[in-house]
């Protein structure tokens, strides 16, 4: 990928695209997927919309009983024990879907954590970017010969526009020298673009392709740490909870992108590239507000991408991924 591709392909689709839009029509039976968060806000309706165009839809949760009930009436669906902030649970689920699948089609890397109280995990890992990228990181490399295996393999990660709060604090990536609860999530978010750069450059010769995107602004469970005052004083609800922020989507609308960027014939042959509003984004100015969408170049530049990649392997012990 270079800064060339990065830029809108006329998409059919637009802001304003639910998922219903995108998905109408097709037929996708006979393939599998894998969805993280597949049980709640956006992550429910990417599962819906999938299994309804006969997708065999495997959902990792936290909280499996929890998944199961969301997704009583969801045909075509399983749900196994996962919590990315921990990376023995991660593999357990991996060992768990390798056993039930010989391919995976699609990887959905939907669930994530937002702007939490400062928490350690594994071995004091920051824990916004444990779960928001170790865990997904993990779980991709785990499931990569399945990816492999299929016949032209997307991954999508959902990243946010709140990238732009941060690049990679490569001299202190845990916060250790103090902690702010919007850049370490600035900094998971850019670290989910990365991840998608350097995933599509090294899978692309064995047809896995892999996206970034910013769904766009929705309340859903992802402001569960945010109080009710917090949301008041940011515009996006009003007293009583009421979203009142502008350009806000519905879930539907939402979980749009990230069909789009599974199903899309579009960005065939194409990857690691960040979307937005059901095509591929513009490169934003260093300058410019985060509300203006594009991504910024430090997120999507392959030499940083490497890094990460080879950080996260050291981190997390996988094996490595070898084009």
């Amino acid at each position: 990928m270079t800064t060339t591709d990065q830029k809108p392909l006329s998409s059919p689709f637009s802001a304003v695209s639910t998922a219903e839009d995108v998905m109408a029509g097709l037929d996708l039976s006979g393939t599998s997927a894998v969805v993280t968060g597949g049980y709640s806000g956006l992550g429910l309706e990417t599962t819906r919309a999938l299994a309804a165009a006969g997708v065999q839809v495997i959902v990792p949760a936290r909280r499996p009983e929890f998944a199961r009930a969301a997704l009583v009436e969801v045909e075509g669906c399983d749900v196994v024990p996962m919590d990315l902030a921990d990376l023995g649970s991660v593999r357990a689920a991996a060992a768990q879907i390798s056993d039930s699948l010989n391919r995976l089609d699609l990887l959905m890397a939907v669930a994530g954590i937002m702007a939490t109280p400062e928490q350690r995990v594994g071995p004091g890992w920051e824990g916004q970017l444990a779960a928001n990228h170790f865990g997904h990181f993990t779980l991709a490399c785990e499931l990569y010969p399945l990816l492999a295996a299929a016949d032209g393999a997307r991954v999508v990660v959902n990243s946010s526009a709140g990238h732009a709060l941060t690049d990679i604090r490569w001299h202190d990536p845990h916060f250790r020298t103090g902690y702010d609860k919007w850049l370490a999530y600035g900094q998971a978010k850019t670290a989910n673009t990365l991840f998608a750069v350097q995933l599509d450059a090294l899978g692309r010769d064995e047809g896995v392709r892999a996206f970034a995107l910013h769904p766009g602004k929705i309340i859903t469970g992802l402001q569960r740490e945010m109080t009710l005052q917090e949301q008041v004083e940011r515009g996006w609800v009003d007293e009583l909870g009421n979203v009142i922020g502008a350009d806000f989507k519905t879930p539907s609308q939402g979980a749009a992108t990230g069909l789009w960027a599974a199903t899309s014939p579009l960005l065939h042959d194409r990857g690691g590239l960040y979307l937005e509003d059901c095509d591929v984004a513009r490169v934003s100015a260093p300058e410019a507000p985060m509300d203006d969408g594009g991504v910024r170049a430090y997120a999507t530049d392959p030499d940083a991408a490497e890094r990460l990649w080879e950080l996260s392997v050291t981190a997390t012990g996988v094996t490595p991924i070898l084009r």
